[in-house]
């Protein structure tokens, strides 16, 4: 835990304060057992006693009782010390994960060829100019009605989100993910369990009238699903995909992508999420990462995926594949898709456990972005442009689409 801890880039001295905390928990535990049992000891002699013996006792026993109450007092500040400090705590990081901070990530593979416009004569424009062109996007109505970072999709922009999160979810569906709905609302110890209110609670909105949080992701909602209860093992593995608004406050990112929708405080997704055995885990992991590929291939889109390193994995993930998309006028790849390996961190936090015949322990979870709709809209937009400011629709959307296979420009 201390090298995890290192890898992460976070605190190594919790490992110990949550070992004393801990020994403290167990040690005043044990001091409470015995004065309990010697009060119980007592309680049976006083009514045999009598005169100064019974005295004697009586006041033995009322020393006991403040002794016991003063122990329990101690055990259940250390056992909450204990349990606050457990919360700190990052999941282990996987041995194979690189080391370092958000650019030490180790390239995996890299699909599709990344256009030459320069060879296709002309200049590409970014998704918000041809968002514009198409009557798609309009972020400054979006800023007059909520601030920065907010935007419309309109006219085939809305439909272009729409045949995208249903496109998504016939695959996923295809894949044997149930699909739900879920809450976008949820209580402190969902959002909590999840490991959401550690080093991402600057990010997360809240609501302090109901103490009720914002989710970023339908994973919070999808995690807590089975919270305190024990799913039989010839149920595993359990997927779904869930579809979701959500809510960042992209706290730290002033300055950063502010120009159009890459970087939103609103945005709706596709989330796959799988409860498995904990030694299925590292296989399911790859499998959501092929899900992922699959799609942006379908999509036609060029990618690369990565495997992230330990200071940039977020507190839940042991280990974390991200699928980055070409953005031709940024020049670069850029994170589309992300899929995490959360082991069993999630579920002891979220007390969700698997029966195997008499044995009962924690299970795994694991969670797959399949599409995030605006990131996906700029990967679609730019890499489909075509030099009269049209767009053309890649094959798998065009059935969602009422069979379009190009996005015109709209005369203003």
């Amino acid at each position: 835990m201390r090298a995890s801890q290192r890898a992460r880039g976070e605190d190594v001295a919790l490992v110990d304060a949550l070992l004393s905390a801990d020994e403290r928990r167990r040690s005043s535990g044990v001091r409470f057992d015995e004065l309990r049992s010697e009060q119980k000891s007592l309680g049976k002699l006083i009514p045999k006693a009598s005169g100064d013996e019974k005295a004697e006792l009586l006041k033995k026993a009322s020393q006991l009782a403040a002794d016991v109450k003063a122990a329990d007092a101690e055990r259940d500040a250390a056992d909450a010390e204990t349990q606050e400090l457990l919360l700190k705590l990052g999941n282990l990081v996987h041995p194979d994960v690189p080391v370092g901070g958000e650019e030490d990530f180790v390239t995996l593979e890299t699909h599709g060829t990344i256009r030459d416009f320069g060879a296709e004569g002309f200049e590409p424009r970014d998704h918000l100019e041809l968002g514009q062109l198409l009557g798609a996007i309009d972020v400054e109505r979006g800023a007059k009605v909520s601030g920065s970072r907010f935007y419309f999709l309109t006219g085939v922009g809305a439909l272009l989100e729409l045949a995208l999160v249903n496109a998504a979810m016939a695959q996923a569906t295809a894949a044997g993910f149930t699909p739900m709905l879920t809450p976008a609302l949820v209580r402190p110890q969902s959002m909590a369990g999840t490991g959401f209110l550690g080093q991402a609670a600057q990010d997360v909105y809240h609501l302090p009238n109901d103490d009720l949080y914002l989710v970023g992701t339908s994973e919070v909602a999808l995690a807590a699903y089975h919270m305190d209860e024990i799913i039989e093992a010839d149920r595993l593995p359990l997927r779904y995909a869930g579809f979701s608004p959500c809510f960042r406050r992209e706290a730290g990112s002033h300055g950063k992508d502010t120009r159009g929708i890459f970087r939103v405080h609103q945005f709706d997704k596709v989330e796959m999420f799988s409860y498995v055995a904990p030694e299925d885990s590292q296989a399911e992991h790859q499998r959501l990462l092929e899900w992922e590929k699959q799609w942006l291939t379908s999509l036609e889109l060029p990618f690369r995926v990565i495997d992230v390193a330990s200071a940039d994995l977020g507190s839940s993930a042991a280990r974390k594949f991200d699928c980055e998309a070409w953005i031709p006028t940024q020049g670069k790849y850029r994170e589309l898709t992300s899929t995490s390996d959360c082991t069993e961190f999630q579920s002891r936090r979220l007390s969700i456990r698997v029966r195997e015949g008499k044995q009962v322990r924690p299970l795994a979870t694991l969670n797959g972005t399949l599409c995030a709709v605006p990131r996906t809209i700029v990967a679609i937009l730019e890499n489909h442009q075509q030099a009269d400011g049209s767009v053309r629709v890649p094959e798998v959307l065009r059935p969602y689409l009422g069979g379009r296979e190009v996005l015109e420009p709209v005369a203003k």
